[in-house]
């Protein structure tokens, strides 16, 4: 069952109210996760009883996804603006310098976390902004075609697709190696997330100027991908461990672009491995 914090933030227009929906579980060192663009928290459901054997799990809603409502007037989706939510987050809910762990967008912004020392280590899955002009460009038209698709089905119909094997690879293949795994449930869950959330436009406009191009020193970092990312091509992550020389480089054989489906087993030993 989700809870919601609700805490102060200040943004340029002033201090505002920000309001993150999360799931927390498990015991032991805090361990933060983040989903990608258009995804929810539930994103990670394959991992997060295996990680909350070990770890106190939060994983969370991104402002304008899931359950979490839109990020308040004078505060951007780029990571000037979502940072410091994350940082106010952190603090509301007395988390001191958790690990964190993030997928595509949520990996941008875990490496951001740990770039600003406000983590202990961080795993980034297939993160955001280690493209090429022309990357970027093919990655965003084929977030938009996801959301049109979404936006574009009705519920009955996105319930049809998803009693079927190929009907799920038609709903989510594109960003899973192995769709067919994913439950029905699930697939509709995601689908109906992709189609409402409010912060995916602003979120896209935010990404045309977003680069990481910095070192990050004094915090352990991990970064893994799948050999089937369709969607951030897998030498994208050759192009992190050249911005990020001490960071951790790991494949995922044949998991796509949200691994956690695709290889729990996986990912949870990765990150596990990272955070201890």
């Amino acid at each position: 069952m989700a809870d919601t914090v609700v805490f102060p933030i200040d943004t340029p227009a002033g201090r505002r109210t920000a309001e993150v929906s999360y799931e927390r579980l498990g015991g032991g060192e805090p361990l933060v996760l983040l989903h990608g663009i258009g995804h929810h928290l539930q994103a990670w459901d394959p991992v997060a009883g295996i990680l909350a054997a070990e770890r106190d799990v939060i994983a969370v809603d991104l402002p304008g996804f899931g359950a979490s409502p839109a990020l308040p007037d004078g505060v951007s989706y780029d990571l000037r603006g979502v940072v410091p939510v994350l940082r106010g987050l952190f603090e509301a809910l007395d988390l001191d310098r958790p690990h964190v762990a993030g997928n595509s967008l949520g990996g941008l912004l875990a490496l951001q976390l740990a770039h600003e020392k406000l983590v202990r280590t961080a795993v980034a899955l297939s993160p955001a902004g280690f493209w090429t002009e022309a990357e970027r460009r093919y990655a965003f038209a084929v977030l938009r075609a996801m959301r049109r698709g979404a936006e574009s089905l009705s519920p009955q119909a996105v319930a049809r697709l998803a009693r079927t094997a190929a009907g799920r690879a038609a709903l989510a293949g594109t960003i899973y190696a192995r769709p067919g795994r994913r439950s029905p449930d699930a697939v509709m869950a995601e689908t109906r997330a992709l189609r409402e959330c409010a912060g995916f436009a602003a979120t896209l406009a935010g990404g045309r100027r977003v680069l990481f191009t910095h070192d990050i020193a004094d915090v352990p970092v991990t970064v893994a991908w799948g050999t089937r990312d369709r969607l951030l091509l897998r030498r994208q992550g050759v192009r992190a461990k050249q911005v990020i020389p001490g960071a951790r480089l790991i494949r995922l054989p044949g998991c796509g672009h949200v691994p956690m489906n695709d290889d729990p087993a996986l990912v949870a030993r990765v990150i596990l491995d990272a955070t201890r």
